[in-house]
């Protein structure tokens, strides 16, 4: 049987990210003068400000694939899932969103908030896709496809998200041609026999909000900077409804540039994948995280809302370990990010691990 090394080496990330919770309180220790405290400027708002002002590439399009077959893994569970992002930082939110969000949920829009477009296709299938039969001990067959409107906001010493998304689960999603067209055309897969037991057609809504503080711990050594940013989340619709919480680490050389996370498929650490270009024209950084959610609904585990479906137990909390690295050449990044997700349903036989490559362009 072929190793897999992918968890040896998530849980060695997961190590050093757990080790910036003790990192804290011996950077708060340290002298405001000493050579490893930070030059960050203390307000992040500030640093965004300034990087945006001289950023003469205003929009941002990020392709994003997620895929267990990047991990070596085969199709099962949450098998595969693309989107496309677009923002121009000078965009402005629709005025349907900027009266929910703004004048109904007290989220601060104002001329420095950030919009962002995405649209997206998730699949998600038992361990075993030959069988055409319906498997009530497995994870159901189901698909998303969907849209969503994202805000961004920096603050002095946090960024806050808002999304919106609205989309189709079921037959609707169009997974089933997507899965049978990619396994016959462009991979040496199975054909997919079970999509007539997937669960039915319904539209869906997520109303998501993130808030993560960027320099909650960071410092310099020898032209190197690692940070550590927590985050907390809230998700609430009939798609997906939980609360989570975690903690990103990045480490990489100290080039003075502004390098947010790269954007990733919901449930995941958030980033808007903004990034900065250096003088030198290119850079990179390494990043990991952990990530724990409690999970009330999730309707590719609990079934369709409204009617009776194919359906699971799922586990009410489930966590995420995550390490990648960043590459810039030029106004083109490219990130690769290795995922461990914790079972999520009752009878799972084994964790999912799943890679996600993002290519994000500034023009």
């Amino acid at each position: 049987m072929r190793k897999n090394y992918s968890l040896p080496v998530l849980l060695f990330f997961s190590y050093l990210t757990l080790t910036g919770v003790f990192a804290r309180f011996a950077c708060a220790a340290e002298d405001s003068d000493s050579p490893t405290s930070s030059s960050i400027p203390p307000s992040v708002g500030e640093a965004i400000a300034e990087s945006a002002e001289k950023n003469d590439k205003h929009s941002y399009l990020s392709l994003t694939h997620e895929n267990d077959l990047l991990a070596g893994s085969g199709d099962k569970f949450y098998t595969s899932g693309i989107q496309a992002t677009y923002f121009n930082i000078d965009s402005k939110p629709p005025s349907i969103v900027r009266k929910l969000v703004d004048d109904w949920g007290g989220f601060d829009i104002s001329s420095a908030t950030l919009t962002s477009f995405t649209l997206g296709q998730k699949i998600f299938t038992p361990s075993n896709i030959r069988i055409s039969t319906p498997q009530p001990n497995e994870r159901p067959w189901a698909g998303w496809l969907y849209g969503t409107i994202g805000l961004a906001n920096v603050y002095d010493h946090h960024a806050d998200q808002f999304g919106l998304t609205l989309g189709m689960v079921g037959p609707a999603s169009l997974v089933e041609q997507s899965q049978k067209f990619i396994h016959k055309h462009l991979s040496d897969s199975p054909e997919p026999q079970g999509w007539n037991n997937q669960i039915h057609t319904e539209p869906g809504l997520i109303l998501s909000w993130d808030r993560r503080w960027p320099v909650w711990v960071n410092a310099e050594w020898q032209g190197y900077r690692v940070l550590f940013e927590p985050n907390i989340s809230l998700a609430a619709g009939n798609i997906y409804t939980y609360g989570g919480a975690g903690i990103t680490m990045t480490f990489g050389p100290d080039q003075g540039a502004v390098q947010d996370t790269p954007p990733r498929l919901t449930p995941s650490l958030p980033g808007t994948g903004y990034f900065d270009v250096t003088d030198r024209g290119w850079n990179w950084y390494m990043f990991t995280g952990l990530n724990t959610r409690l999970v009330a609904r999730d309707i590719f585990l609990d079934g369709n809302t409204f009617r009776d479906s194919a359906h699971i137990d799922k586990k009410n909390v489930v966590a995420d370990a995550n390490a990648g690295l960043a590459l810039t050449l030029g106004n083109t990044r490219i990130a690769y990010t290795l995922v461990y997700r914790t079972k999520e349903f009752e009878g799972q036989d084994d964790p999912s691990i799943f890679g996600s490559i993002s290519l994000t362009q500034r023009f």
